[in-house]
């Protein structure tokens, strides 16, 4: 449920509304007043130290793996991605990409979070958050090149259960080429390429939280708007429905397995 692709893959419908599609006639020029209003630079990868918060939730790493590790335990009920957010299939051609929600575009998902506590408390800790999910990879999957449509957010990645030859396991972003690890951060503006290769034969894990880009006015003005339109736009409602529905069939494999 990335506004990478939430405005990015399907803005080229011609069939969308008039100021969707305004929209993505301006994008650039949005990003250009955002990037300039940004109070932290304006590349491709941050270091972690450049924020408050990722270290305070990094702490506490190993409790987040738990949850996340005893969720995975019913892996065919968590949804593939591309079910929740169908413009997600124009970059993963199969389930390969599944996705354990517990905020999306600030809506909480309760049922979710009751799965995973400590981790819901931990990322509710962190200013401007608008999405926070488990991310898992299958071995031997790719996520194509892509890149995201608007600066307003930065995406930030904690390793959580990375393959043993990490190495094998990479994302691209720009002309960076990056590596997981366990209890650290990876933090990037998706507004850049970016694409993602499993190469081992081991799942990979990470918790996926989608912030605020830290703005002062007026590109303040201009996320708020864009933000204020994503999460009333019929792509997030209709992503909701898709996450209750998938509430449904995990809770009933809970059910099965107890």
């Amino acid at each position: 449920m990335g506004l990478s692709n939430t405005l990015g893959l399907l803005s080229n419908d011609p069939g969308r509304p008039l100021h969707y599609r305004f929209f993505k006639r301006q994008r650039h020029r949005v990003n250009d007043q955002i990037a300039k209003s940004s109070l932290i630079s304006n590349e491709a990868v941050f270091a972690p130290e450049t924020f408050e918060w990722p270290q305070k939730v990094a702490n506490h790493w190993q409790a987040i793996r738990d949850e996340a590790q005893a969720i995975y335990r019913h892996r065919d009920a968590i949804p593939p991605l591309r079910e929740i957010s169908p413009d997600h299939r124009g970059i993963v051609k199969d389930n390969a990409w599944r996705s354990f929600f517990l905020i999306g575009y600030g809506h909480r998902q309760e049922q979710n979070i009751a799965r995973a506590p400590r981790t819901a408390e931990l990322v509710s800790q962190i200013p401007g958050l608008n999405s926070a999910f488990f991310s898992i990879l299958a071995p031997g999957s790719e996520i194509t090149p892509h890149r995201g449509v608007t600066k307003a957010f930065i995406t930030a990645h904690l390793g959580l259960v990375v393959p043993i030859r990490r190495e094998k396991c990479w994302m691209r972003v720009g002309d960076h080429r990056l590596n997981w690890a366990n209890g650290e951060w990876t933090i990037f503006d998706d507004t850049y390429e970016h694409e993602v290769k499993n190469e081992t034969d081991e799942t990979r894990i990470i918790l996926l939280c989608q912030v605020e880009r830290p703005l002062r006015a007026p590109g303040s003005w201009l996320a708020a708007g864009l933000m204020g339109y994503v999460r009333r736009s019929h792509f997030v409602r209709e992503a909701k429905d898709n996450l209750t529905d998938w509430e449904t069939a995990y809770a009933k494999a809970e059910r099965e397995i107890a």
